[in-house]
């Protein structure tokens, strides 16, 4: 392979869908209430996808450091462990993209607020700086929170409610409660897709000491929870909808519903966990399907 196909494979784009969704949710939101600006999408784009390979490369690297990839692990390549990359040169990697997300996190803020006051300013910088830091220290340092059952809580978090909040705020400068509703629904997918690898790597994870949601609640329960995060998101997007009702279009978030139920029965019949691997990737496209047609679904 070439150095640019390695990179290439490190980045792991086929995460890339479930990072955009956010984004686009929360613009689609922002202009079904006739207020978007293009520089929050775009640099919220940009932004977005920095943060997702940032988190990729730093997982690569943390797990390669800490002796949990190895030779027994039936997921995707990991350049760091195979000894493609260096650790000096994921490193060197890893400082790039956050370069990238501060600058292009920086244009994103000041795309959205403007000559608006200092204090508005010092939260979105704060909650960016927290993004990234949140990035690099899922499988990064002494006490790795993804090493601790902390990742789900943390996607939730960062893929749903700021970036699907923080995105509608930045094109309208308002808030409202029910905004958490699709908000969250986008997390709880986006936390289902860490479900699966988690539920993927169960058997080497526990080897490893890496004590994942699912390592500390059995793959029985794990399944459950799998059941529960994507029935709630489905709820979650139906309520917003009722509350919100103005046009039968808006009930288009129903056409990902039946990949939802595909994803439900492989789950819960799945005895080979590698399998998993083709249901991660069917979740992510699901989740920006669910992301455009709810927001389509908005502003016909």
């Amino acid at each position: 392979m070439t150095k640019l196909t390695i990179w290439i494979k490190a980045f792991r784009l086929r995460t890339l869908p479930l990072a955009l969704s956010a984004t686009i949710l929360g613009s689609f939101l922002g202009y079904a209430e006739g207020k978007f600006k293009w520089g929050v999408f775009v640099f919220g784009t940009f932004t977005t996808l920095f943060l997702q390979i940032l988190s990729n490369l730093a997982n690569d690297y943390g797990d390669a450091r800490k002796g949990t990839d190895s030779k027994h692990r039936i997921g995707p390549l990991r350049v760091t462990q195979t000894g493609l990359v260096s650790l000096r040169e994921m490193s060197w990697m890893i400082s790039l993209f956050v370069l990238l997300s501060l600058v292009s996190g920086s244009l994103l803020i000041w795309s959205g607020l403007g000559r608006s006051n200092l204090l508005l300013y010092a939260v979105f910088f704060l909650l960016g700086f927290s993004a990234i830091f949140a990035a690099v220290k899922y499988t990064i340092g002494r006490k790795p929170y993804g090493y601790l059952g902390f990742g789900d809580i943390m996607v939730f978090i960062y893929f749903g409610i700021l970036g699907v909040a923080g995105t509608y705020f930045l094109h309208t400068r308002s808030f409202h409660p029910t905004i958490l509703l699709p908000a969250s629904s986008i997390g709880l997918l986006s936390v289902g897709v860490l479900n699966l690898n988690n539920m993927r790597d169960r058997e080497n994870d526990e080897i490893n000491g890496k004590h994942t949601l699912v390592v500390r609640m059995g793959i029985t329960w794990a399944k459950m929870y799998h059941v529960g995060l994507l029935f709630t998101a489905f709820l979650l997007g139906l309520t917003y909808t009722i509350i919100h009702f103005d046009s039968f279009f808006q009930l288009m978030f129903l056409l990902p519903l039946p990949l939802l139920a595909s994803d439900i029965q492989k789950v819960v019949t799945n005895t080979v966990p590698v399998e998993l691997n083709a249901e991660l990737k069917k979740l992510a496209v699901t989740t920006l399907l669910f992301s455009l047609s709810f927001g389509i679904g908005l502003i016909l």
